[in-house]
């Protein structure tokens, strides 16, 4: 691109974003777009967030596709919703008179959430829909006449320039701006204002709030306003002049409008008198005697915007009672002065400082100021693993990761932070069921909810219409489900741990294991390490063997897929046909032959069969009946899965699981010879020794072909590289076979 390119491209860029205008102009502006000019900064999130979108409870604005996909949330979609129902009812409450308050156990995203607002708000101020405005106050150079810069010097010359907004720097003598970021309209009186936003024509459901209708001008900018009134006699239009309205934008980095505070002890807010300044120097007579002070400290940096509070109850609480007032008032006293205040204040806590704080004799006082928001744990393995796809495989760089290792890690996680269901919360013809559910079933469950294959289907109705009830088992008391157990940060460090320390350059879950076996160790340094096993939940050391027997199942299939010894389409045909033939049965309908055209009675000896591959011991009617009833739930679940396009191994993958044990049986003979010829090539690459088993027979030499296609197809298939091939199928041979 040259440079003539980029100069304009910026310059066209400045002149579309209107970042100067004069007070009238901004006027004109509000009146264009009053419900975007006139929002208090709760609706202007609830409009960022409206802005991004929504995927049913998922707030596009946290997948961060804006700008680094790395950084976005995972899962999380209650808390979400909750914040945006929280903000909408500060718009109905005409202001922001509670603090949000983030709690969860340690690395609950609970920061990631707060910062991925903040990133949506700086993203939204840079779009047309996210404009927003601030002013200075302009004080133009002597060519306006000397004695008074623009306070009666030449006055025709005055008079003939409507506003000093546009005026370029060689032409200003004194710039000075508002840190508070008031926003324009608080340069109209009370009274007025009041008029002028009745004028408005807002939408019926528009709720103005307390911050636009009766916030005013900090200090400093009220007295430059009553010194420039009484030089005018009154003249408000004159005032005006020295008014420029600029749009500002919104960012963390630069602290306007979102600032995060850290636990430090000193105060939020200051002020410093500018009497020094040499700006001051420059302004007319009548206001160089005023005592101006630049307000400054994280409050004034992030009004309109986001201010959070990472770890707040970690301060004193002494130093953030000012919040009570805070929030009740929407404002803040600063050294003697009263700042209007329209932000966001968000604060986020682990669960041993909020009980601490709870405690406290004033926290009744708090509570009313808080609006609590619990962030747990994940305790959906599917999403737990999204979050180590993107940062572990980012920090692998070159390295191989093997597929499976991340939800294993991601699983194991899950299966620490699970509770037992407890019988007596269920009705009693239910209680049974539900007190049986091992912790693997309960995180298939919460997951994509998998059925245990042990349950008939009328089991399964019962349990799938409780799934809601029993994912909401323990968000009444405080020691929720997803309080306790492995942090993804910690998951995160053990993933890397065992990335460098193998020797051979890859993360499998090999790897994984060994670094668990020795992570459960640390006893003294994790409480959920020591906790007492409930009925096979709570038990770190035993979910390793439980997440490495899900592991041999998933690789078992992979390994007979890419041997060759079955075709999951020919499984699946089969499944299909046998649906097809007992929905005709049960109907007492005719099948019509695709070849001749004709109806023929169901293929009974076709129904035989399947019933026996899978092993039907129960009554082959009621059995059928089952299948049928399971299919109809299923459909009427996933209206979008029409009778010819459903997926039957995702309806039915517990008889999907017994074809295919079936009918691998009948090939264990050829894995043992697979082993073999795998096992002596590891032998010729560890030792460099090429004569080993260089004399093989035609068996043999057959065996090595089928290994080398089955390390190819799973290279092909599912992301394997040869290394990871062949560690994982000498795990599964001798921890199966």
């Amino acid at each position: 691109m040259k440079a003539d390119h980029i100069h304009r491209s910026i310059k066209d860029e400045y002149d579309k974003q209107n970042r100067i205008l004069s007070f009238d102009e901004y006027l004109d502006l509000v009146r264009q777009e009053p419900a975007g000019q006139v929002r208090s900064t709760a609706q202007y999130l609830v409009d960022m967030m409206d802005f991004f979108g929504r995927e049913g409870d998922h707030f596009k604005v946290f997948d961060q596709e804006f700008m680094d996909t790395r950084f976005r949330l995972i899962g999380h979609e209650q808390v979400q919703d909750l914040i945006y129902q929280i903000l909408k009812s500060f718009i109905r409450e005409g202001m922001n008179n509670k603090l949000i308050l983030l709690h969860g156990p340690n690395g609950s995203a609970k920061s990631s959430i707060v910062a991925c607002l903040m990133r949506g708000l700086e993203e939204y101020s840079c779009r047309p829909e996210g404009a927003v405005y601030r002013f200075h106050w302009i004080f133009p150079a002597d060519r306006f006449g000397k004695p008074g810069l623009g306070l009666g010097g030449d006055r025709k010359a005055e008079d003939d320039v409507l506003s000093y907004a546009k005026l370029p720097d060689d032409e200003i003598a004194a710039r000075i701006s508002c840190e508070l970021r008031d926003h324009p309209l608080f340069l109209i009186p009370l009274r007025q204002r009041a008029e002028f936003l009745a004028d408005l024509g807002m939408p019926e459901d528009f709720i103005l709030s307390e911050y636009i209708q009766k916030g005013d001008l900090s200090q400093k900018s009220k007295k430059i306003f009553e010194a420039l009134l009484r030089s005018y006699k009154g003249d408000y239009r004159k005032v005006l002049r020295h008014v420029q309205v600029e749009r500002f934008y919104i960012s963390k980095r630069y602290r306007d409008g979102a600032v995060t505070i850290e636990p430090q002890i000193h105060v939020d807010a200051t002020a410093q008198q500018i009497t020094m300044d040499r700006s001051v120097t420059m302004l007319p007579s009548s206001l160089q005697f005023l005592s101006l002070f630049d307000l400054g400290g994280d409050l004034v940096d992030g009004n309109r915007g986001i201010v959070e509070y990472n770890d707040l109850l970690k301060r004193p609480i002494d130093t953030f009672k000012y919040l009570l007032t805070t929030t009740e008032t929407g404002t803040v006293s600063i050294a003697g002065t009263i700042a209007f205040i329209d932000s966001v204040l968000i604060g986020t806590c682990n669960e041993a400082q909020l009980d601490a704080f709870k405690e406290y004799p004033d926290f009744p006082s708090f509570r009313a100021r808080l609006e609590l928001v619990r962030v747990p744990y994940l305790l959906d393995y599917k999403k737990e693993t999204e979050i180590y796809q993107t940062q572990v495989r980012r920090l692998a760089g070159d390295r191989h990761v093997a597929p499976h290792v991340l939800e294993c890690a991601a699983l194991w996680a899950v299966l620490c932070r699970l509770k037992k269901p407890n019988a007596s919360h269920y009705p009693g013809s239910f209680a049974y069921m539900v007190n049986s559910l091992t912790p693997i079933e309960k995180a298939k469950l919460f997951a994509d909810g998998s059925m245990p294959a042990r349950l008939n289907s009328e089991e399964r109705k019962t349990l799938r219409s409780h799934l809601e009830q029993i994912q909401e088992e323990y968000s009444p008391v405080p020691y929720y489900e997803g309080r306790i157990g492995p942090s993804p940060r910690e998951v995160k460090i053990i993933l890397f741990n065992a990335l460098e320390r193998n020797d051979k350059d890859i993360l499998s879950p090999l790897g994984l294991f060994a670094e668990l076996e020795d992570f459960v160790k640390r006893t003294s340094e994790y409480d959920y390490l020591r906790e007492d096993p409930v009925e096979g939940y709570h038990d770190p050391r035993n979910f390793i063997n439980t997440v490495r027997d899900v592991y041999l199942h998933d690789l078992d299939s992979e390994v007979r897929s890419c041997l060759g010894v079955h075709d999951e389409k020919q499984y699946e045909s089969f499944l299909r046909k046998y649906v097809m033939h007992i929905t005709a049965h049960l109907k007492k309908e005719k099948i019509k032959n695709t070849m001749t055209g004709r109806g023929e009675d169901p293929d009974k000896p076709l129904m035989d069969e399947f019933e026996r591959v899978i092993g039907v011991t129960e009554d082959r009617n009621h059995f059928r009946q089952n299948i049928m009833t399971q299919l109809g739930v299923y459909a009427l679940e996933n209206p979008q899965a029409g009778r010819e396009g459903m997926d039957y191994a995702k309806v039915f993958p517990d008889l999907m699981k017994k074809i295919r044990d079936h009918y691998f049986d009948e090939h264990s003979q050829l894995m043992k010879r697979v082993y073999d010829a795998i096992t002596v090539f590891e032998q010729r690459a560890t030792n460099g020794d090429e004569s080993i088993g260089k004399t093989r027979t035609v068996e043999q030499m057959e065996a090595e072909k089928m290994g080398a296609l089955m390390i190819e197809n799973m290279k092909k298939k599912y992301g394997y590289n040869d290394i990871s091939a062949r560690e994982a199928f000498l795990f599964l041979y001798k921890k199966l076979y």
